[in-house]
């Protein structure tokens, strides 16, 4: 069968052994603590603090609410990732929510997920940050004038293919770039950071008198403002994709999330009270490019080193992204729900290198008709219905069964709060403002039962499939693995 369940089991401690005769591939723990920070972080700091300020305050009207939504999304990211972080010491395997709600709800519901966010999610959110940073990239070449389409991209094109390369060469060359752009990134929010604090010192605070003024108090756009401040933070589940590669993930992983998100919901929250001691409320609505106008207002000839600064954050949150984007994919062909030639890994370079490349021409194929503005709603929309999905799923395990093994426990008020919030966040919008592409988002969902049926559940697989799998694994230089259960 060429799409089937894996179940052996290997020992934690050796990267392959001998048995029965064949060798036994397994990816390499080599995510640390540092690492693991910096894969959270990292991803998290992209685009959207450059991109997503003005769009939260047009949806709140009002500075304060503006800000009372950045902390808001910076809570209930810290309140998901310590959840998730409960579920990655139950179920010690890489895959994050597709893993989770297969081991929990089970098959069916574990294949939508895995449909859904291999073909369409996973793609869809590189392909918008690789966009973002192509803009930002071209940005100087083009002074005075909008970038051309077409150089935008191929330059998204020429990144993503940059990331194949690195990514599918060497775990730890992936992870030592994620370390390096997450320093210049922080550093470069700190610039912003430091910047405000001086121009507050000097008495701009004209954009925080009367700062509740004009609020918006309606369900559909504080649910809208919410998805373009938590695209923001989006990247706080990331290391529960790459469980099995984690070092004592049992510590590792309620660690790193301790760390990383409190830090980057403080510097999210002194950056956007930076831009508003910049700018007034009217200029930060009017502004294309947030951070470009403040680096034009405060830093002057200096301005140039937010441009590049925003590239640097934007290529090492794509690196991120497509880090763990390509471990669902390897996830979830491993357990047989997707051809089993993207379950395999490189022989020597020992990464899932077929999922890797499976990940990348889908993203480029959304490169081809994508632009960033209508992704991120859309995205949220998918996103916080699985998330929701896998919170349901943690809540039956404390209720249900509470003798199962974990080495850190979150209070059972967390998950609740988390899940209420998932399902306002997906009801919010349809209700209050629905649109016809939900729909269209939704009908894609299921859709994949016409897939599940033939193909997973009653296994009935062409022939040639199986020719084409070793013919792949000859020329890719890859061959199974097997899972580590720690």
């Amino acid at each position: 069968s060429t799409m089937r369940k894996r179940q052996a089991v290997d020992s934690p401690h050796t990267s392959s052994d001998l048995s029965e005769g064949k060798e036994k591939l397994r990816l390499k723990q080599e995510v640390g603590l540092i690492s693991g920070v910096s894969l959270i972080a990292g991803t998290m700091i992209g685009s959207g603090i450059f991109m997503s300020p003005e769009w939260v305050l047009h949806h709140m009207g009002s500075p304060a609410s503006s800000l009372l939504i950045w902390a808001a999304c910076g809570l209930l990211a810290t309140f998901g990732a310590l959840s998730y972080a409960e579920l990655g010491t139950i179920i010690k395997e890489s895959g994050g929510e597709y893993i989770y709600i297969l081991r929990i709800f089970g098959s069916f519901p574990a294949f939508l997920f895995a449909y859904t966010s291999v073909i369409l999610v996973r793609p869809a959110g590189l392909a918008a940050v690789c966009l973002s940073f192509a803009e930002y990239a071209v940005a100087p070449f083009y002074p005075g004038c909008s970038s051309p389409p077409v150089v935008i991209k191929c330059t998204a094109a020429a990144c993503i293919l940059l990331l194949t390369i690195i990514n599918c060469l060497n775990v730890r060359l992936a992870t030592s770039i994620m370390n390096i752009f997450t320093a210049a990134k922080l550093l470069a929010l700190l610039v912003i950071v430091v910047g405000g604090l001086v121009l507050l010192a000097k008495g701009q605070t004209q954009s925080f008198q009367n700062a509740f003024q004009n609020t918006t108090a309606g369900i559909g756009a504080v649910g809208v403002a919410f998805y373009q401040g938590l695209w923001s933070y989006d990247g706080w589940n990331n290391l529960n994709y790459v469980t099995e590669e984690l070092k004592k993930p049992e510590v590792t992983l309620p660690r790193a999330v301790m760390i990383a998100i409190p830090l980057v919901t403080c510097l999210y929250l002194l950056v956007n009270v930076s831009y508003l001691a910049a700018m007034t409320p009217a200029e930060l609505l009017s502004s294309g490019a947030v951070a470009v106008t403040w680096g034009d207002k405060v830093l002057g000839s200096w301005a140039w080193l937010i441009s590049l600064a925003v590239a640097l954050s934007t290529f090492g949150s794509s690196n991120g992204t497509f880090f763990s984007g390509g471990r669902v994919c390897y996830i979830a062909a491993r357990e047989g729900h997707m051809p089993d030639i993207l379950s395999m890994a490189h022989v020597r370079c020992l990464t899932p290198s077929p999922a890797l490349l499976f990940t990348s021409a889908m993203s480029l194929i959304m490169i081809i008709s994508g632009n960033f503005t209508s992704i991120v709603n859309f995205f949220s929309f998918v996103a916080w219905l699985f998330y929701g999905m896998t919170i349901s799923g943690l809540l039956y395990l404390k209720i249900k069964k509470p003798e199962l093994p974990r080495s850190y426990k979150v209070p059972i008020v967390i998950p609740i709060i988390v899940l209420v919030t998932a399902v306002y966040l997906v009801l919010a919008p349809i209700i209050d403002q629905p649109q016809i592409e939900i729909l269209y988002i939704v009908l894609f969902v299921f859709s994949g039962i016409i897939l599940y049926f033939p193909l997973v559940r009653f296994k009935c697989h062409p022939r040639f499939l199986q020719r084409v799998t070793l013919h792949l694994q000859l020329f890719l230089e890859v061959a199974p693995t097997t899972r580590d259960a720690n």
